[in-house]
């Protein structure tokens, strides 16, 4: 059975995302590197039509985004640097609750294009999620545990980069377990300025 395909920004008939979202997509800002990790890309700018993307992917399940992301990040990624695909999952409730985990479609997506395999190496601990937490509340992340030894070198992916404080956590969980070089892979980062924006928020900018 065919489905008809929608975009997921504009609901657009025939591609994901149609001709005229694409164009409004911008390309990830170049910031620093997350800490505990040695590399850092990423597709789009959370913003925009990016934002739209990216988010409704995360939260409304619209699954028919995830090759054309996956195109975008393993197109930045050399696979001569990577033994193994990973995500930073999300909560345990958060999967129940939505039915899917959108950092693991990624990675199995992206691991495909890659040609290297995709693996479940870490598990995340109960606690609240980093989305809408204030910078100062996000600075050291979620906590994750390894679940099995892993390859010297890890491709992490996760679905937005803001702070980095996730996949810095993720990136120290994945050196305990015997990973030596970790790069992380996102489909969008965060604007600096709205990063900052989370700061003044919470009254610490």
């Amino acid at each position: 059975m065919l489905f008809e395909v929608r975009c997921p920004v504009c609901g657009a008939s025939g591609a994901a995302p149609c001709d005229r979202c694409a164009r409004r997509l911008k390309a990830a800002p170049a910031l620093p590197t997350p800490k505990d990790v040695d590399g850092c890309v990423a597709a789009l700018s959370y913003t925009g039509a990016g934002r739209e993307l990216v988010a409704r992917l995360k939260y409304r399940n619209a699954r028919v985004s995830v090759p054309g992301l996956a195109d975008a990040i393993a197109a930045l990624v050399d696979p001569a640097t990577v033994d193994v695909v990973t995500w930073a999952p999300t909560s345990a409730v958060r999967r129940r609750e939505r039915g899917f985990d959108q950092a693991r479609l990624l990675a199995r997506a992206v691991a495909r294009r890659l040609h290297r395999p995709c693996r479940a190496l870490l598990k995340r601990s109960p606690g609240p999620p980093q989305t809408g937490r204030p910078k100062r509340d996000r600075v050291n992340g979620p906590n994750f545990t390894a679940t099995r030894k892993a390859p010297k070198r890890v491709l992490l992916i996760d679905d937005v980069i803001t702070t980095g404080a996730t996949v810095s956590a993720a990136a120290r969980a994945l050196r305990s377990a015997g990973a030596s070089e970790i790069r992380a892979a996102a489909a969008a980062r965060t604007p600096l300025k709205a990063t900052e924006a989370l700061s003044d928020a919470a009254g610490d900018g």
